[in-house]
């Protein structure tokens, strides 16, 4: 049989082939670095029973101080060399008396400020000098340092500041699951498309493990848009995590690690690195970190909520507030939610992130919508839980 005999009897094959093969590459281009997480704000529903125990369980809301954005930390400076003093003689000249004060720093809710205090000198010569050196002796009950004749003593260095502390909530973990979920995806220019998640956690008490794979079936298979893993340890403050993966289509895989020994937060994509406050989490542990929030105490909820969350090359301070209760639907029926929102901040984050809990289900999230500055909606909403515990 000669070639062009074979291709004629074969024609429909390979255009069908061709057409499959230019398909899947048409898909992946398009959908490929689309998928950004998850929001929308559907209407309200009339206030439950839940929501008015609440409100009737709370104080009146008191707006929360802006937060203060946590700026990288500084890369240490060499020790400047001190070069020896030249003593001179001075004539008829009493010996100088330098005190220095210095201020602890002090750091506000979720700031990271050092403020040392203004050092206070107070020199005297002669006779004078002598008593207010000895007035200042009697009081601290320690010598003062010698001073070589004509010397200034250099002024102390005051001890450096604390790590700043985050928030801390009572955080009671939800028990470990395995979710499939639905990925609804609008584009901003109004371009509609689907795809399928699957969310896991997993926790034996002292450590955890978190993971989030979403992306669009093709045909005959399944594009990953996203892969996240997390894993680290349970502390006082709930999800500790340790090292978070991130890889995208068409990108190279990211890192984040916790160093809490070193008390910073460092990155694989980017040489800067930011304190690590307490309570910190990643974007797998987020909604789980609030679930566990909520179970702990329902009221925490009625403030504002502010977790640091380090990303791809940053870590910055998410605050959620509460929206109020509402019904979402599911394929497994309506689940009645608590709706958390994290607006939009200028300079920091453009996206608004939404995420509904659900009292019933161990405060699982059960759906989770990213609003990106140019109204592009992603929903990835619950399908079906597995209870992983044994």
């Amino acid at each position: 049989m000669t070639h062009p005999s074979f291709l004629a009897r074969h024609r429909r094959v390979l255009i069908l082939c061709a057409a499959t093969v230019a398909l899947h590459y048409a898909a992946i281009d398009w959908v490929g670095a689309r998928l950004s997480g998850q929001t929308h704000r559907p209407s309200e529903l009339p206030p439950s029973l839940m929501t008015a125990q609440l409100r009737l369980a709370l104080p009146k809301r008191v707006e929360s101080k802006p937060v203060e954005e946590i700026a990288p930390l500084a890369a240490p400076r060499k020790p400047a060399t001190r070069s020896k003093p030249v003593v001179q003689p001075v004539a008829d000249a009493g010996p100088s008396v330098a005190q220095t004060v210095a201020e602890a720093a002090q750091l506000g809710d979720l700031a990271v400020q050092a403020a040392p205090g203004a050092a206070d000198t107070a020199a005297g010569g002669g006779a004078a000098g002598a008593e207010q050196a000895g007035a200042a002796q009697a009081q601290t009950g320690t010598p003062p340092p010698a001073v070589a004749h004509g010397e200034t003593p250099a002024a102390a260095v005051p001890d450096a500041a604390p790590r700043p502390a985050g928030r801390r909530y009572k955080v009671n973990l939800p028990p470990s699951a395995s979710f499939d979920m639905t990925v609804d995806r609008v584009d901003a220019d109004g371009t509609k498309w689907t795809g399928a998640a699957t969310m896991t956690w997993h926790t034996d008490g002292s450590r955890y493990q978190a993971s989030v794979e979403a992306g669009v079936s093709l045909l005959i298979t399944r594009l990953n848009l996203l892969v996240l893993r997390s894993e680290g340890e349970i502390d006082d403050y709930g999800i500790a995590p340790v090292t978070v993966t991130e890889k995208r289509a068409r990108r190279a895989e990211t890192a984040t690690h916790f160093n809490r020994d070193a008390g910073t937060i460092t990155f694989s994509a980017s040489e800067r690195s930011y304190p690590l406050l307490v309570g910190a989490q990643d974007k797998a542990t987020v909604p789980f970190q609030l679930g566990g929030i909520g179970r702990a105490d329902v009221n925490q909820f009625g403030g504002d909520i502010d977790i640091q969350v380090g990303e791809e090359k940053e870590a910055t301070i998410f605050r959620f507030q509460l929206v109020g209760e509402e019904e979402i639907d599911t394929k497994n029926g309506k689940v009645v939610t608590w709706h958390l929102s994290r607006p939009p901040k200028p300079g920091s984050y453009s996206s608004k992130l939404d995420i509904w809990l659900a009292p019933g289900l161990n405060w699982y999230p059960v759906q989770i919508r990213n609003t990106e500055a140019n109204g592009a909606l992603t929903t990835q909403t619950v399908s079906t839980i597995k209870m992983t515990d044994k």
